[in-house]
């Protein structure tokens, strides 16, 4: 069997150090873990905490900067922890502060950092603040978005045509306040007024409190949600106006999203974020905290996330291009638009993230075909800028099958069984493949919080260790690959060949060349790279190969012809520097 170090030795190849003049987080692979998903470690069928610090030397095993947690703080997981009753405590389900405080140590031990899932845009109706406010205690009675409604014909109806991304009416009535909370998401996650400074205030005091316990950022949640129209002079809020496509007055599409998404007001909000952790870093030392955002609005507005003449803001606003308008039947220029849009509209100084897959989408094997998983795992790790790959994609994790009497996520279980699996986020969310033994390795106990994927003997990463170019081997080839100067500091030229085959080009001076070639389609593919890039030299070798090569590492190639197999993709590397 032949060693990916044996293989590494070869060609010549090192992991080199980044330039260490550059951000640690700029060309970083992020990992991102759904700790319910991730590992349990006390038999009960959930993970937890103690499950992810077992496993955080596979992060350093598989090559990664730093890993994003899903929520694990206090909540009656409505939305599985996207439903926060305390902002500064420890779930008991996924353990104890302490479990927590363990982790961070670890992590610090191995070099991997610790990313926190804030969730700003709204709490859990058993939230204490919440209590307060429907109590209508002064302090706390404008903590969230409140409104009287209106009464027509002796009845009551809610103050606007708002329909909640979980279905029906994004309002509910308050029985002890006499009045209707907005919720964008479930009923029982209101919505905070962040028009409120005091609510403002309270939010950066929990991102200061987790800065203290040692995190090294936040992904911060749907904060394009955060503000919506402010009320007018009469305290009254619009009707937003509908969409021709859905009769369905509880779908979310109903209404056109121009009031309760994408307002002006909410970059400024992660800029103050933002200072607040540049001041922590100011203070406290170390390597500059960051904020991830997550941002489904036209890419137009995603870049005002960056920052502007005057203030910075988040470091990695998520590029979801990929996900959002790509499909299994995208062709190579489709795929080239949507990375060079990005890169161009990319405010200078800045820098690129790529994203393909998380927690709310179907796996990406799933979404474009399983013959593609390679593909997207190179494209994602050669591009310019910082990856983000949740948890199993390195594995080549399919969607596993959830029925509708398993089915947990409110997305699915608020509509209807007919459609569930098209709205559910469980396929998705089942727990990570670890062994081929009972229940994936996943726990010890006796079942599982959502069915494991029944291909789990095929696709886990005791198996596919042993397997030289199963996918896990490709993804940890990727990342050796990763650290070489042309890859993480080097310019980027990304081009269609034809419709069928992407390139993607990495170039440094005084370095070698890298070029990785995707073949999207099931068709045979002969490629002439001069055609495609100017100045090359005339030979290459392949730097990583997959299944569905018919060539070796290390085997040399013209520049002028490659071949390339149905679905292959490969990355190739001049013999000589330029």
């Amino acid at each position: 069997m032949t060693s990916w170090a044996s293989i590494a030795f070869v060609l010549g190849l090192g992991l080199l150090a980044v330039d260490a003049s550059a951000p640690w987080w700029q060309t970083a692979s992020f990992y991102q873990i759904y700790p319910r998903s991730f590992k349990d470690s006390d038999g009960n069928g959930i993970g937890d905490l103690n499950g992810v610090t077992e496993k955080l030397e596979y992060l350093k095993e598989i090559g990664v900067t730093a890993t994003w947690l899903s929520p694990f703080l206090r909540s009656p997981m409505a939305d599985f922890g996207y439903d926060i009753s305390d902002f500064k405590e420890v779930d008991e389900l996924f353990g104890t502060m302490e479990d927590f405080e363990n982790l961070v140590a670890r992590a610090k031990q191995l070099n991997v950092k610790i990313i926190l899932d804030f969730v700003p845009n709204h709490s859990s109706d058993e939230c204490d603040w919440f209590i307060r406010s429907a109590a209508g205690e002064e302090k706390y009675k404008d903590y969230y978005i409140w409104h009287p409604g209106f009464v027509e014909n002796g009845v009551r109806r809610p103050p606007s045509n708002w329909v909640s991304v979980f279905r029906g009416s994004a309002w509910e009535w308050n029985e002890q306040r006499q009045e209707y909370y907005l919720h964008q998401f479930h009923k029982k996650q209101p919505d905070f007024n962040f028009r409120n400074p005091v609510v403002r205030e309270e939010m950066n005091n929990v991102l200061r409190f987790w800065l203290e316990k040692g995190v090294d950022g936040f992904r911060v949640d749907a904060i394009y949600h955060a503000f919506e129209v402010e009320a007018d002079e009469n305290g009254n809020y619009p009707d937003e106006p509908r969409n021709e496509w859905t009769n369905d007055p509880d779908e979310y599409g109903y209404t056109h999203k121009i009031y309760t998404v994408d307002q002006p007001e909410t970059p400024h909000l992660v800029y103050e974020w933002r200072e607040i952790l540049d001041q922590f870093q100011r203070e406290h030392g170390g390597d500059e905290r960051i904020l991830m955002v997550e941002t489904w609005s036209p890419i137009d507005i995603v870049m005002h996330y960056y920052g502007n003449e005057t203030a910075e803001g988040a470091q990695i606003p998520f590029n979801f291009q990929l996900i959002t308008n790509l499909n299994a039947d995208s062709d190579a220029y489709h795929y080239e638009y949507l990375i060079n849009n990005w890169l161009s509209k990319m405010p200078s100084g800045k820098s690129a993230n790529w994203v393909i897959g998380n927690h709310d989408k179907n796996r990406v094997g799933s979404r474009f075909g399983a013959e593609r998983i390679d593909l997207f795992n190179i494209l994602l790790l050669t591009l310019p800028g910082c990856s983000i790959t949740y948890q199993g994609e390195e594995l080549g994790m399919l969607d596993g099958y959830v029925s509708w009497e398993d089915t947990v996520d409110p997305q699915a279980c608020n509509g209807h069984e007919a459609d569930y699996m098209w709205n559910s986020r469980d396929p998705a969310r089942t727990p990570m493949h670890w062994t081929n033994g009972k229940l994936a390795g996943f726990t010890a106990g006796s079942e599982t919080w959502l069915p494991v994927a029944a291909d789990y003997a095929e696709r886990n990463v005791q198996t596919e260790r042993g397997i030289p170019l199963s996918h896990l081997n490709v993804y940890k080839r990727l990342q050796q690959l990763r650290q070489e100067p042309a890859i993480q500091q080097g310019a980027a030229e990304i081009k269609a060949v034809n419709g069928y085959v992407l390139a993607v080009e990495r170039y440094l001076s005084g370095n070698y060349v890298y070029i990785s070639l995707l073949n999207i389609f099931e068709h045979i593919e002969n490629v002439n790279l001069n055609d495609v890039f100017s100045g090359l030299p005339s030979t290459f070798q392949y730097a990583l190969v997959t299944e569905k090569s018919i060539r070796q590492l290390g085997d040399k190639v013209s520049s002028s012809s490659i071949t390339l197999m149905p679905y292959e993709s490969v990355v190739l590397r001049s013999t000589t520097t330029i």
